[in-house]
């Protein structure tokens, strides 16, 4: 495995042949080097990984577990990993080999994380330690099934964080109303959170919405379509799940809102967005609309929640709340029945008039 110094540059570059995947003899030359050790200690990796020999470094395997993701998960999906990955995984583990890497080092990466502290004191969330440690299991979890490492210390180690972190936060109906009168000074923002609140929709769900996904007539919403903001550019996208995709009714009061929302909005077409503002915009106006109406302030995700809430408390099973909002139907129960402790006590009545009832019956 020669490695060459230019003469031009002064500087080193590997220049070799290997067999893709393909078994098809290639020719690979890599440029710029300082040393001639560096020249060929890149070589020995990119033969490591075209070889998948687990003696590689780590942040080789992760450039092989990101070629063979990128093509299989909403672009969106991909960046985040991506953001995680390169940030809060390869500058720990980069420079070790991955059949070296062990639950001890696992530990002492997330001993170091949950230590974290910004400038005003404050660490990672729980629900953010949680998905961090499951973006690195994954990556060891691909090895593991399409690569034949042995095991994955990451399971081995055991998680971090809080699925569910701190309790759900969402408005009540009347807490609604009064943010709801707060926004009717700006139309647009209006009927935006009409949508998000009566309907459970998610943000990007309602900025992809166009004329032609109401029937009025029906009295019905089809969501079919998601809006991302990427690389500067509008992107639209699947939902986020199979069961995203989904028609639901809708109220007649907000049918009548949006026809007159669409007619304000001069030549719009059937298939054009109608509603063109950004992330950014509706949460500057959530932060308006809170003051104004003095309510909480919540995230504008959690105005699903308020819609989910609303549904429980009307009494509604999980099932049909799930087909509403594009969840499963444990999602539902196991998230959002806490929500409401009177439909405990509700429960706790009627099991002890059944019990009642049952010694009656045995009397």
């Amino acid at each position: 495995m020669p490695a060459y110094k230019d003469k031009k540059t002064g500087k080193w570059y590997a220049s070799f042949y290997f067999e893709n995947w393909n078994n098809v003899r290639e020719k690979k030359m890599k440029r710029g080097f300082e040393t001639k050790k560096d020249a060929l200690e890149w070589e020995r990796e990119f033969l490591r990984q075209t070889n998948v020999d687990f003696d590689m470094k780590f942040e080789s395997f992760v450039e092989i577990y990101i070629s063979d993701i990128k093509q299989r998960v909403r672009e969106s999906t991909f960046l985040t990993k991506e953001n995680i990955i390169c940030k809060k995984i390869v500058p720990f583990f980069k420079n070790k080999k991955m059949n070296a890497i062990t639950a001890k080092d696992v530990i002492q990466w997330q001993n170091r994380l949950m230590m974290y502290r910004d400038e005003r004191g404050k660490g990672y969330s729980p629900v953010y330690l949680k998905t961090i440690h499951n973006q690195l299991s994954a990556i060891f979890n691909h090895a593991v099934k399409y690569y034949d490492l042995k095991s994955n210390p990451a399971a081995k180690a055991g998680n971090m964080g809080d699925k569910d972190g701190a309790e759900i936060e969402f408005w009540t109906k009347e807490e609604y109303a009064r943010f709801s009168e707060a926004m009717m000074d700006k139309p647009l923002s209006f009927y935006a959170f009409e949508v998000l609140y009566w309907c459970g929709i998610r943000l990007g769900e309602l900025l992809a919405l166009t004329p032609e996904d109401f029937d009025f007539k029906s009295g019905t919403l089809r969501i079919n379509k998601s809006y991302q903001r990427i690389g500067k550019k509008d992107v639209i996208t699947e939902p986020k799940t199979k069961k995203s995709k989904r028609v639901i009714k809708v109220p007649k009061f907000l049918c009548e809102e949006i026809q007159e929302y669409i007619k304000m909005l001069y030549g719009v077409q059937p298939t054009d967005r109608i509603f063109t503002v950004t992330k950014s915009y509706l949460h500057h106006e959530m932060d308006r609309g809170a003051k104004a109406a003095g309510v909480k302030r919540i995230k504008i995700h959690a105005i699903r929640h308020s819609h989910i809430s609303h549904l429980i408390d009307l009494g509604f099973s999980a099932v049909a709340i799930a087909d509403r909002v594009g969840h499963e139907s444990i999602d539902i129960t196991y998230k959002y029945a806490h929500l409401f402790p009177s439909k405990q006590i509700e429960m706790i009545e009627k099991l002890e008039n059944e019990k009642e009832d049952l010694n009656i019956c045995v009397k």
